[in-house]
């Protein structure tokens, strides 16, 4: 039987061609040395800072230090099963978290794992951990309010869309009180929120998130926990990796999101502990040189974008913890220097009894009436300088020296105003309420009612405005002005009189 080359070669051809050879070229080194979560790896001599690597059993790493002979990976997870010897295998790409609407109402880790027991994520998008900060050109200046529902801040320390507005002050001074009452009070607002836990307990967290479930804010909120039992490299990406995930929804959807990071002090000291056991030279407060670089490529991504990009917006509240008043430590200042503003938190008046205890003297907002309505800015354009000279006056009348009638009118509607300032916890005020509110005290309409009694006046006041004048509370949502202050005045005045007129008569009946 003849067989004809040409058959012979066509056949091998078609042998060749459905043949897929799959050859993997990976990049093999192994650990020389292991400890406190950071392995020194030798033979990975192409890799690129932050890459991913993964180590013998499945672990992953990231590529921190790239020296001469070796590479310091920081472990992501845990570290007490490597050993020396162990391979380490390249992966080729940065560190990336999933992403996308799966991710709402879940407690997550920095890697994008869940850890709140509801089973996995199911969703196939991811993003970078870390991103370069979008330009000026892509960006336009801050401009609407983002409400945080507490009338010490939306009155006189406004925080817009895209703003950077730093939480600071002592432990527990009520810093994440004031955080979480902002993601509550963007219930219906459209606004994602991001709330980053780092070196927190998981108990307190979980607290946390029951609460906000029950009030119905975990449809609209992602939670991020690095918490205190977790390794340093963990509450480092943490803040990064919550970031990642809010910016999904402002690149993708357009929409308007905030991420609270509570708080960078930890994730600071997990940077300082990693760089030490790296060996980067420790500067000032045993702080690498770049940690300053640290906190700055992170609040950079706080933006409000032009309409051409979406005209989404990513607002960032850092929380600060000091020690003993101590803002002028190295951190403190570092984040107040990168940020738009701070809320600063006195622990003398929380234990006063004003909460929150916000000073409204060293607190301050760099975009200001950017972010307030014009109905906000009209009640509460003197409020701020006004409650500064109450503060002095108040230290002069303490020295006990009759005060002439003007000044101790001034004093008394002082205490008023701040009765009207104190606000109990997961209540947040709607910004027509706190204009009514702020419109009553300010305008001297609160002026004849006792100052134990002002909350409880001012509860009822709202109360009769909802039921018998609802236009006036319509009008100021809908306008975002005051259409009529006269109106407005006289229907205050009138309720304050008769509001007197029966209390009083509650007194003669019970005497």
């Amino acid at each position: 039987m003849k067989i004809k080359t040409d058959e012979i070669s066509s056949v091998l051809k078609k042998e060749i061609a459905s043949f897929e050879s799959k050859l993997d070229l990976s990049e093999v080194g192994e650990i020389i040395s292991v400890g406190d979560g950071i392995a020194r790896v030798y033979g990975l001599d192409n890799v690129m800072f932050n890459e991913m690597v993964e180590f013998e059993e499945g672990t992953l790493g990231l590529a921190f230090n790239l020296e001469e002979s070796s590479v310091g990976v920081v472990v992501l997870g845990e570290f007490e099963h490597l050993a020396e010897g162990m391979q380490v295998k390249r992966l080729g790409r940065v560190l990336e978290v999933p992403v996308g609407e799966q991710l709402l109402g879940r407690i997550v880790d920095p890697m994008g794992n869940p850890v709140d027991g509801k089973g996995p994520l199911n969703t196939s998008k991811t993003r970078p951990v870390e991103i370069i900060a979008p330009g000026i050109a892509r960006r336009k200046p801050v401009h609407e309010p983002l409400q945080t529902g507490i009338k010490a801040i939306d009155a006189m320390i406004p925080v817009g869309r895209g703003q950077r507005e730093l939480i600071i002050g002592d432990r527990g001074t009520g810093k994440t009180a004031i955080a979480i009452d902002t993601i509550i009070n963007q219930k219906g607002k459209d606004v994602i929120c991001v709330y980053v836990a780092i070196g927190q307990k998981s108990s307190k967290v979980a607290a946390l998130e029951a609460k906000l479930r029950d009030l119905g804010c975990m449809d609209y909120t992602i939670i991020v926990l690095a918490s205190a039992s977790d390794p340093a490299p963990l509450q480092y990406l943490a803040p990064y990796a919550g970031t990642a995930m809010a910016e999904y929804f402002m690149y993708e959807n357009g929409a308007a999101t905030l991420c609270v990071y509570d708080d960078l002090t930890k994730q600071a000291n997990a940077y300082r502990q990693m760089s030490l056991l790296l060996r980067r030279p420790p500067g000032r407060e045993a702080f690498p040189g770049d940690v300053f670089y640290l906190h700055s490529r992170l609040l950079e991504r706080s933006v409000k974008m032009s309409d051409k990009y979406g005209a989404g917006s990513l607002t960032a509240l850092p929380i600060i913890e000091t020690q003993e008043g101590e803002v002028s430590a190295y951190i403190p200042t570092n984040v107040i220097s990168i940020t738009d503003g701070q809320i600063y938190l006195q622990p003398n008046l929380f234990a006063s009894g004003q909460r929150p205890a916000v000073d409204v003297g060293i607190s301050v907002s760099r975009v200001g009436g950017a972010a307030q309505i014009k109905a906000m800015k009209s009640v509460a354009g003197k409020m701020k300088l006004d409650l500064a000279q109450f503060r002095e006056l108040e230290a002069f009348a303490q020295l006990g020296t009759e005060l002439d009638p003007a000044t101790q009118a001034q004093l008394d509607r002082g205490y008023r105003v701040l009765e009207v300032l104190k606000q109990s916890e997961s209540h947040p005020f709607q910004v027509e309420d706190q204009v009514i509110s702020i419109f009553a005290v300010t305008r001297g309409l609160m002026d004849k009612i006792p100052v134990e009694q002002v909350r409880q006046f001012e509860v009822a006041l709202l109360e009769h405005i909802k039921k018998a004048h609802v236009e006036l509370i319509d009008g100021i949502r809908q306008t975002s002005k005051i259409a009529d202050e006269s109106a407005l005045e006289k229907t205050i005045a009138d309720f304050a009189a008769s509001w007197v007129e029966g209390r009083a008569a509650e007194i003669r009946s019970h005497s």
